[in-house]
């Protein structure tokens, strides 16, 4: 169920804001956020932004590394 809220919390975002927390852009893109998080710090993920001193997401940005790395394998 956590699952399918952090979706539908992503796709309320989209309809408003185009940022999205760690979260949320993981929902957004269908990976798990422990992933995404790895993906950030070993610089291998999409771009993000510091916005006071928390981390986002800009959709453009989800959409365009997607495109970028579809059909390509993770390293863990």
């Amino acid at each position: 169920m956590e699952r399918s809220h952090e979706i539908d919390r992503a796709q309320r975002a989209k309809s408003g804001s185009p940022f999205l927390n760690t979260d949320q852009a993981a929902a957004y893109l269908k990976i798990s956020n422990r992933l995404l998080r790895q993906l950030r710090r070993n610089g291998g993920g999409p771009i993000f932004r510091f916005h006071c001193r928390f981390v986002q997401y800009h959709i453009d940005d989800l959409d365009a590394w997607s495109e970028a790395n579809s059909g390509t394998a993770f390293r863990r």
